[in-house]
C-alpha cells in the first residue's frame, strides 16, 4: 500500500508497506425493506437538491457556521511534508514509555529493491538494544507519528496519536475521590487478580458475537429456521465483598499461574552505515 524508504541517519533504507491487521466485522448493506435491492447514497447540495458529480467536488474549511474557506488540491501538494515517501527516524526511545493510548495503526515492513542488508542491519541492532524508533511519515496527505519496533523477524511501524489528539483524564466526569478503600476488600481483589494471572496468548480470546452472527447468516443461507436462544439467567450479587469472595470460591480450581510476560525494553541507538 506505500512505498518509501526508512531514513536512518544518513542510511537509507527502500521498503515496502502493508497493513498488518484487518478488520474482521461482519458488514450489512442497507436494503430497501420491499425490494430488498441495496440503498444508493447520491451526494448532493444543500442549496439545489441536485446530485453533484465528482468532478464538481471541491474542498473547504467551515471556519463558521456556513461560512467556508476553499483549499485548491495545488495549495495542498505546496505544504505537503517532505516525509511523503520517507519514514524519517527521530529518536529511539523504550517501548515501555509509551502509552497503549496512543497506538493507532499497525503496518508491516518489508525490504524493496537492495534494501536486504540495510533492513536486517536496523533490524538486529535493534533487537540487540532493545529499542523502538520514533518516527515521522506522510500517508494520504497527514503527517503521522510512528514508532517503528522489531515484531518476529519483521520490522513493524505503528502510527501513534499525537499529544493534542489524545483527550485529558481530566476531562472525564464523575471520576471517584476521596474514597476510602476497605483494607480486606484490597486483599480480597489482588487475590482474584492473582488467580486470572496468565502469560498473555492472543489465542485463547475470539470474537463470539462474529462467530454467532455468521453462525446466524449461514443457517439463514441455507434456509434453516433460526430460533432465539433464552439468556442465561446471571446470579444477582449485591454485596462487594459477597461478589469478591463468590468470585474467588469460582476461580478456587485454577491454580496460580505466573504474570504476563513484559515487553521487552528498549533503549537508544546511533545511525549506523553500510
Amino acid at each position: 500500500m506505500w512505498k518509501g524508504s526508512i531514513s536512518f541517519g544518513l542510511v537509507n533504507i527502500p521498503v515496502k508497506m502493508f497493513a498488518a491487521t484487518e478488520e474482521k466485522d461482519i458488514r450489512f448493506r442497507m436494503l430497501h425493506k420491499d425490494k430488498h435491492e441495496p440503498i444508493r447514497y447520491v451526494k448532493t447540495c444543500e442549496s439545489c437538491e441536485g446530485e453533484v458529480p465528482t468532478s464538481d467536488i471541491i474542498k473547504g474549511y467551515e471556519y463558521e457556521p456556513g461560512r467556508f474557506v476553499v483549499v485548491e488540491e495545488d495549495e495542498l501538494k505546496a505544504i505537503t511534508p517532505n516525509t511523503r515517501k520517507t519514514i524519517e527516524i527521530l529518536d529511539f526511545v523504550d517501548l515501555k514509555e509509551i502509552d497503549p493510548i496512543y497506538f493507532d495503526r499497525s503496518y508491516f515492513l518489508s525490504p524493496n529493491e537492495t534494501g536486504d542488508k540495510a533492513y536486517v542491519l536496523l533490524r538486529s541492532a535493534m533487537q540487540n538494544t532493545g529499542k523502538i524508533a520514533i518516527a515521522k511519515i506522510t500517508i494520504r496527505s497527514k503527517q503521522n507519528l510512528a514508532c517503528v519496533r522489531v515484531f518476529g523477524d519483521c520490522l513493524l511501524m505503528e502510527t501513534l496519536y499525537y499529544p493534542d489528539e489524545v483527550r485529558s483524564v481530566q476531562n472525564v466526569p464523575g471520576l471517584p475521590a476521596g474514597i476510602e478503600v476497605n483494607e480486606k476488600e484490597r486483599v480480597m481483589a489482588e487475590q482474584l487478580i492473582e488467580q486470572l494471572t496468565r502469560p498473555f496468548d492472543p489465542a485463547a480470546y475470539k470474537d463470539e458475537y462474529r462467530v454467532q452472527l455468521q453462525d446466524l447468516i449461514t443457517r439463514k443461507i441455507e434456509g434453516q429456521e433460526v430460533r432465539q436462544i433464552a439468556e442465561a439467567p446471571r446470579a444477582r450479587v449485591v454485596d462487594l465483598m459477597e461478589a469478591l469472595q463468590a468470585s474467588l470460591e469460582a476461580n478456587k480450581g485454577t491454580k496460580a499461574k505466573a504474570p504476563a510476560k513484559r515487553a521487552p525494553a528498549r533503549r537508544k541507538k546511533k545511525a549506523a552505515t553500510v
